[in-house]
């Protein structure tokens, strides 16, 4: 082994693609928990085609010694399991690209340069009892040419398939080690070492995703209704919450649209609940009229939304940042809402269990803003303690006379709930006076309008301050909002620059009244989103007088990678 392959690598990226159903999940599944079992640090996404079948979809994996939790476009080593695969992941492929697959998935390439390797993984699957063990040689092949042990990564793969019967644990564990022998030659061989040191600290961690977070913070904030209409990429967080109902007497309906969907969770709200929506930007577009109605009533409501690109239908299982101004205008009339977005996953627990506190404190509608990225995304962190958060219910026990709307210095009248006291709680869709009865009296109109709006002003002083890596005094500040976080944050910490910072903002609308003092002096900003015209920068102008030097934004549906990004800051800065 020569002196150069001897010092081993930090980080190495594994891409795997091939058809809808064919069995890529299932390999990232494996390889990802048995890397965690191997002491490493790992971080998986994924980018998906919008059919059940077919296609190309690919899966990104990193395993690291130290944390790693951004996409990036470099390859290290690549396992198509389908013809086409090289070609679908275009640029994301280089000649340092290890490419490990049958002589049909590299087509003529087979044995045309020593970094594409042929591997038959059907034919060696057939000889351990079926083509139907094909991934789990895929697995094999990798475990060995990360130097994961067989003992590690056999392990796993028979906790994984325990419910299964004798023969089909026995195949598996066979095209396991069939492939783990192939991928320890390649290892020993001229080929580069891909064995990573273990991570130090990984011990006890866990996997989780934005889906799983996003629901861990509902549950957190005492949400015990979700209504929703299934739509990528919202859809698994009614799945994790339905998944879950039963442990905290939690109810989840899927509704039959939308429209529905966005009415029982108000009707939820006024009965006394503490209810989420979750849906994407064509969703969001059916429950504007419920969102309005939210506005009227004063009612609290929590929509996570999980943005993907659009008009229309768009591409609904791609990402992007683009609905920002629809959160931030759904809805006619004027009323007050609050926009989160998280940038982390325990981000995502924190910000969506004070969503639900944030909107019924205040009365107003409160948006939890993510992306497939967001969504799919998934890596180790330490098991997040939700142990001493405590529930705030913000309701009163009425008194005969009760006015559901008095007006108050702060514009918050008190919330009651029907048959918790003596009061009648009327509420109406219509302008209303102080005790929620129809009224066309434009006196009324006006105090009503200006003690709904005043509430805005509350929020103001409550709000979510923007995050800052880097020193205060930087020449130049990255500005990010949302998922852009940890990618963000390894470009502009891969450039070395003692001069440059990262802002993330978690609270996107009302704006933090740091925001001038932040940036104000700043001789650079720059503003990284994922969408076509700039949508955070443009609130940085109109709510702070902030100008943007420059804006770097992608919309093609994919997510921004760290390396690639890098460049482009670089040669700005």
């Amino acid at each position: 082994m020569s002196a150069e392959k001897a010092k081993k690598p930090s980080d190495i990226s594994i891409v795997l693609c091939g058809q809808a159903g064919q069995g890529v999940q299932t390999v990232e599944r494996l390889l990802m928990r048995i890397g965690r079992l191997a002491g490493y640090n790992a971080f998986a996404t994924k980018e998906y085609m919008s059919r059940v079948r077919g296609g190309l979809n690919s899966t990104q994996i990193r395993f690291s010694d130290k944390p790693v939790r951004a996409f990036i476009d470099r390859t290290d080593i690549l396992v198509p399991l389908e013809k086409g695969a090289i070609e679908h992941l275009g640029k994301r492929v280089s000649d340092e690209t290890l490419v490990i697959g049958s002589a049909e998935a590299l087509g003529d390439r087979s044995g045309s340069a020593n970094n594409f390797v042929e591997v038959p993984f059907v034919q060696i699957a057939e000889e351990a009892g079926g083509k139907v063990y094909a991934n789990t040689v895929a697995v094999g092949v990798l475990s060995g040419l990360l130097g994961i042990t067989l003992e590690t990564a056999g392990g796993y793969l028979k906790t994984f398939f325990a419910g299964k019967s004798d023969d089909v644990i026995d195949g598996n564990v066979q095209a396991l080690g069939k492939g783990h022998a192939i991928g320890t030659g390649l290892a020993e061989s001229d080929q580069t070492d891909f064995a990573i040191c273990p991570g130090s600290d990984v011990e006890g961690q866990i996997l989780i995703n934005g889906a799983e977070a996003v629901g861990l913070g509902a549950i957190a904030g005492g949400c015990d209704f979700v209504s929703s209409y299934p739509m990528s990429p919202s859809t698994g967080v009614l799945v994790f919450l339905a998944r879950h109902g039963r442990e905290f007497d939690l109810i989840a309906e899927q509704a039959e649209d939308e429209i529905a969907a966005v009415n029982m969770a108000l009707g939820a709200w006024y009965a006394g609940a503490r209810a989420m929506v979750t849906t994407s930007g064509g969703g969001l577009a059916l429950m504007t009229e419920g969102l309005s109605l939210a506005g009227m009533i004063e009612s609290p409501l929590v929509v996570h939304l999980a943005q993907r690109p659009g008009p229309a239908t768009g591409l609904p299982t791609r990402t992007e940042q683009g609905d920002l101004d629809l959160a931030l205008y759904a809805g006619h009339g004027e009323f007050p809402r609050i926009i989160l977005a998280p940038g982390t996953i325990c981000e995502a627990i924190d910000l969506t269990t004070r969503a639900f506190d944030l909107s019924d404190r205040f009365q107003v509608p409160v948006f939890v803003l993510t992306d497939q990225y967001f969504m799919d995304s998934y890596y180790n962190l330490v098991p997040p303690d939700l142990s001493d958060v405590e529930v705030a219910r913000h309701v009163v026990e009425t008194e005969s006379g009760y006015k559901r709307y008095q007006i108050t210095e702060n514009g918050l009248s008190p919330r009651g709930i029907p048959g918790f006291g003596k009061g009648l709680v009327c509420v109406d869709s219509d302008e209303h006076d102080e005790g929620g009865h129809i009224t066309e009296d434009m006196e009324v109109r006006v105090r009503m309008t200006d003690k709904r709006l005043k509430k805005l002003d509350g929020v103001k002083d409550d709000v979510i301050e923007p995050t800052l890596i880097g020193p205060e005094d930087s020449d130049s500040i990255v500005v990010c909002w949302g998922s852009t976080r940890h990618i963000v944050e390894e470009a502009v910490a891969s450039l070395g620059r003692d001069d440059t910072a990262v802002l993330h903002f978690g609270q996107v609308y009302p704006l933090p009244g740091r925001t001038k003092e932040l940036l104000g002096g700043v001789k650079k900003v720059i503003v990284v989103e994922g969408n076509a015209t700039g949508q955070f920068a443009r609130i940085l102008k109109i709510h702070a007088d902030i100008d943007v030097d420059h804006k770097i934004l992608k919309y093609d549906g994919l997510p921004f990678a760290a390396d690639t990004l890098a460049r482009k800051l670089q040669e700005i800065l």
